[in-house]
């Protein structure tokens, strides 16, 4: 997908300061991701001011509203790191991107599942450094659970703002593993097909809406994720960032780790998978 609208420079003429540790922006992207995710729940409960981009895809009120908070504090932590946010892209802001770090920002991954009231929808940002998400934290709203992944911090799970557990993903079961596939996207022959070629054994399958999938192998409550069907950065970064912290990779069909800063921001096929998964 192309852009049109004019790039900005998103940092100045002197070097940049030193991105804060890895532990303290997570600590302060949790707290972003909570205070976008009350405000998408207050906008949940009334009138959701559903409508059609450019793209004929949908947005809310709550897109926006999400995507204003989590930009701001982004860009008050890190002013010398680009943000590049989902409904900003759609508007024609594209940042414009140096070789140093930047932020991708799903404000609510998951806009059909937000209007159907299932939720199944997410908050998402991610940290790139040198095209790797370094960083991740995925909130479920409606739930209240967040997951979060920092390289060097391994990965971790909270619920209804408890306290946050260690997860990992598993060894693959000997009775075969367990497929996520999307709420909206899944085509089951196609997946099958994939599977057989593979050799893989195939026992249960989950479907879930948003990035929620990343979360589910990161947990170890899945295996694996195929994805043949259009995807930006954004929906795939922060789920990326927390499964790879967990131990788990995503990949092309071509087994190289996908990779962020691509030009026009879209993502080929992938496969997201425990390492367990051969």
């Amino acid at each position: 997908m192309g852009y049109n609208g004019a790039a900005f420079q998103a940092t100045d003429q002197m070097s940049p300061a030193p991105l804060p540790s890895h532990q303290a922006l997570r600590e302060a992207c949790t707290t972003f991701a909570r205070d976008a995710a009350r405000e998408i729940m207050r906008i949940y409960a009334g009138d959701l001011g559903e409508r059609t981009k450019a793209d004929k895809s949908p947005v809310t009120d709550a897109d926006h509203a999400a995507e204003a908070i989590i930009v701001r504090g982004l860009r008050a932590l890190t002013p010398d790191t680009p943000v590049v946010a989902e409904e900003e892209m759609a508007a024609g802001r594209v940042p414009k991107l140096n070789d140093g770090p930047f932020w991708l920002v799903d404000p609510l991954d998951g806009t059909k599942e937000f209007i159907k009231r299932n939720g199944e929808f997410t908050v998402n940002i991610a940290l790139i450094e040198d095209g790797t998400p370094t960083l991740g934290i995925v909130l479920a709203p409606a739930t209240d659970t967040m997951w979060r992944g920092a390289a060097g911090l391994g990965a971790d799970k909270s619920e209804k703002g408890g306290a946050f557990s260690a997860i990992h993903t598993r060894a693959a079961p000997a009775n075969g593993l367990t497929a996520c596939a999307s709420r909206s996207h899944a085509i089951y022959s196609d997946l099958d097909i994939w599977f057989r070629s593979n050799g893989l054994t195939v026992a249960d399958r989950v479907q879930a809406g948003s990035s929620l999938k990343f979360c589910l192998i990161a947990e170890g409550r899945a295996d694996i994720y195929p994805r043949f069907g259009p995807t930006n950065e954004w929906d795939t970064a922060a789920g990326q960032g927390v499964l790879e912290a967990a131990g788990g990779e995503v990949v092309t069909t071509d087994g190289r780790p996908l990779t962020y800063g691509k030009a026009g921001f879209g993502n080929p096929h992938f496969i997201a998978r425990s390492k367990a998964v051969r």
